[in-house]
């Protein structure tokens, strides 16, 4: 299990180092665009502190500026291969508190999913962003990333 982890984390380290080049070198970001990676690398840290039972440095719609952006998906990334790394049993049942104070039970198999998916569908909405604003869009294919 943990072998299928690592691949999917590397896919998504590889999508979202890519999407933070492409914006780095825009001119202007879009504030849409902002607010979703944003939001992508804050719940990415937040599920990682919910797994590892720690306080989360950031709230759920806070918004970084762009220079700041590789840094924080970097922490995130070697945070879940460490999660990932000393992983003893992917069905652990992790409680938690939601954003909204209510109580919940999943597996840690569920959560490390649940992240990625999270942010393959926010990648989604933003190359739509990426178009509307005269850009062009990277292709974040899984397919693309295994070629």
């Amino acid at each position: 299990m943990d072998a299928f982890f690592n691949e999917i984390f590397d896919y998504n380290f590889h999508c979202n180092k890519k999407l933070i080049e492409q914006c780095l070198e825009m001119n202007t970001v879009p504030p849409n665009t902002v607010r979703l990676f944003s939001h992508i690398l804050n719940a990415h840290h937040i599920w990682n502190a919910r797994i590892l039972n720690k306080a989360s440095e950031f709230q759920i719609w806070q918004e970084h500026e762009v220079k700041d952006w590789a840094d924080i998906h970097y922490e995130n990334q070697r945070t879940s291969f460490d999660i990932v790394s000393n992983a003893d049993n992917f069905d652990k049942r992790i409680d938690y508190e939601n954003t909204e104070g209510r109580l919940f039970t999943n597996t840690l198999q569920d959560i490390l999913f649940h992240i990625i998916n999270h942010s393959t569908n926010h990648r989604g909405q933003i190359a739509v962003d990426v178009r509307v604003n005269g850009e062009e869009p990277i292709g974040f294919d899984y397919v693309y990333f295994k070629r």
